[in-house]
């Protein structure tokens, strides 16, 4: 009877908080609506000044009388002005808030950045303005080559300007076809590039495709095979994260720690790794859509995951093959089940960084996963604290089992 009224205050409980979130998400929702229609007004507003700003000031020549120019948002803070003449040449001025490191953009033929060429422009710490066009063989920062690439950039030379808070890169382009539809690779790093050009992991990147021929903002979108791969990667490591990161490990902290509360304790991890397991096996169901995709080689990452997913398949076979207290296998499946479930997390822990690191996912990763990680080793660490303070008291409470009988 206890036990029953323990799971119907459990399934109240989580109800109750379920609905509190509703409630609140409704009003957060509402609230952000708001706040988004005032930002979209007031981006506007900026976006309208910065296309009408003259940059004939700042800006060399042809750049500076290019008249029919259409003007449009790309992402975030940046801008692109761009003409397309009958002969197919493209003038491009790129514009970004700009406080230190690099900007850049990319011509990709699928969307991907292997493979893709860059304009990149920056203001080195001696305040010099510098552009170059870079090639981008591959993820690493050694197979982003400069003054490689296949923009067929004119006689004209480019330009970078700084002009108040925001850089402008400036540069012309002739295709053997009118241009159209195009997938582009906006970037930023706030890493200055190094003497011989070598360009530092990027913070932050996006791809759009843009149409050339439509002549309207509207033309820009986020959709586009590379947006894709993009989310697929954020997706990809937030599964992994939430089940190899934060469901697992809790469902192995419950049955050490928790046996007390018994049989509740034995629910709660058979629940709760089972969801963890699940978010793992998505985690790599969807690695290896982007293995299909990039062909990104990662031999260490992706070997560790499917060492990681089948030390779990181990697990969840644990469940059925889990013999009484009594038998005399007991102990090693304890030992199997209880080493099989260090190891993966241990790996899982090690593939999870390893993967914040090639996805060159940013610092908001780093910081988010250190700060999850800290919290459950210092978990582990106090209850196990716990544990052996309630053992040790125990132990000395306990009475001796030989006492001596009194002196008649």
């Amino acid at each position: 009877m206890a036990n029953w009224e323990s799971w119907v205050s459990v399934f109240r409980f989580v109800i109750g908080f379920w609905v509190v979130v509703a409630i609140l998400e409704g009003n957060i929702f509402v609230v952000a609506d708001d706040i988004s229609s005032v930002g979209r007004a007031e981006n506007n507003a900026e976006v309208s000044q910065i296309c009408n700003t003259d940059m004939s000031s700042f800006l060399p020549p042809p750049f500076t009388n290019l008249s029919g120019m259409t003007c449009t948002t790309l992402w975030n803070t940046f801008v692109m002005k761009y003409s397309q003449d009958k002969e197919n040449v493209v003038n491009i001025i790129l514009s970004a808030v700009y406080t230190t490191g690099w900007v850049g953009m990319g011509f990709s033929k699928d969307g991907n950045m292997v493979g893709s060429s860059a304009m990149v422009g920056w203001i080195n710490k001696r305040g010099e303005a510098r552009i170059r066009q870079y090639y981008l063989q591959g993820y690493e920062s050694s197979k982003v080559i400069p003054d490689k690439g296949e923009l067929p950039l004119t006689g004209i030379p480019s330009s970078v300007v700084l002009h108040g808070a925001r850089i402008y890169l400036a540069f012309q382009l002739k295709f053997p076809t009118r241009l159209a539809q195009q997938p582009l690779i906006l970037a930023l790093g706030s890493a200055h590039p190094n003497a011989h050009f070598h360009l530092p992991i990027h913070e932050d990147k996006k791809v759009v495709k843009f149409d050339f021929s439509a002549g309207s903002a509207a033309s820009a979108s986020s959709s586009g095979s590379g947006s894709n791969i993009g989310q697929k990667k954020k997706n990809h490591g937030i599964l992994g994260i939430i089940g190899w990161g934060l469901f697992l490990p809790i469902g192995a902290i419950i049955p050490r720690y928790f046996k007390h509360k018994d049989p509740l304790w034995y629910y709660l991890h058979i629940v709760i790794q089972f969801v963890g397991f699940i978010f793992g096996l998505a985690t790599v169901v969807l690695g290896k859509q982007l293995y299909d995709d990039m062909g990104a080689d990662q031999p260490t990452h992706r070997g560790i995951g499917i060492f990681v997913l089948f030390l779990s398949i181990l697990q969840v076979l644990a469940f059925f093959l889990r013999p009484n207290k009594d038998a005399k296998i007991r102990m090693y499946w304890n030992w199997y089940h209880h080493w099989c479930g260090r190891v993966a997390l241990f790996f899982a822990a090690l593939n999870i960084t390893i993967g914040i690191n090639i996805g060159h996912a940013g610092n908001d990763w780093k910081i988010g996963y250190g700060f999850l990680l800290a919290v459950v080793l210092l978990s582990v660490i106090i209850l196990e604290a716990l544990k052996c303070m309630k053992r040790r008291s125990d132990s000395d409470t306990m009475p001796s089992s030989f006492q001596m009988n009194p002196i008649q």
